[in-house]
């Protein structure tokens, strides 16, 4: 390979990482793909995501009424709000902050139902703070339209409550069938 042929491709693959950096600076990478997504349920925090995503569009609404009072005159002088011109940038800063909080919760999963087991993903650090339990651990399962309580024992006092809050109503139905089911399975 020629060096002038070389050195185009090094650039074309730096260009495409720092491009790649740029996006995910601005927009937070999508979840991984699965190897077989046949053979486990994602469940993703979709009913917080609409909370961020108005408060994106309030940001935003709140820093292009600055804008505009800060440099149009409307026939006074000077503008309403000249020296307050600044705060456009916290309140775009805020609004990019929770529109990437927003993509996060339609994107990523919450609760993963696996041929293993239950994956419960926690808000912050995910992949440190991730709970496998194994269906092997569960004795019984119990799912409230607000809770999903998985027992390790028959006297039912140890186990896990995760909230299911963050999931959409429709989805708590499936994942009830789908734990009903695996469990069903299971005795």
């Amino acid at each position: 390979m020629p060096i002038s042929t070389h050195k185009r491709c090094v650039t074309t693959q730096e260009k495409r990482t720092t491009r790649e950096k740029l996006r995910n600076l601005i927009l937070p990478p999508g979840p991984k793909t699965v190897a077989e997504p046949e053979k486990e349920l994602r469940f993703t925090r979709a009913a917080q995501a609409p909370l961020f995503y108005v408060i994106t569009a309030i940001a935003v609404a709140a820093a292009i009424g600055i804008l505009i009072l800060s440099t149009q005159k409307w026939g006074m002088s000077p503008p309403p709000m000249q020296k307050w011109w600044w705060l456009i940038v916290p309140d775009l800063f805020i609004g990019w902050w929770f529109f990437r909080l927003a993509l996060r919760c339609s994107q990523h999963a919450y609760l993963i139902l696996t041929p293993l087991g239950v994956e419960i993903f926690p808000f912050f650090k995910a992949h440190k703070n991730l709970q496998v339990i194994y269906w092997t651990q569960i004795v019984e399962a119990e799912v409230s339209s607000q809770k999903l309580t998985l027992h390790f024992s028959e006297q039912k006092n140890s186990g896990v409550v995760v909230s299911l809050r963050p999931i959409l109503p429709k989805q708590r139905e499936l994942l009830k069938k789908a734990i009903d089911g695996r469990m069903n399975q299971s005795k």
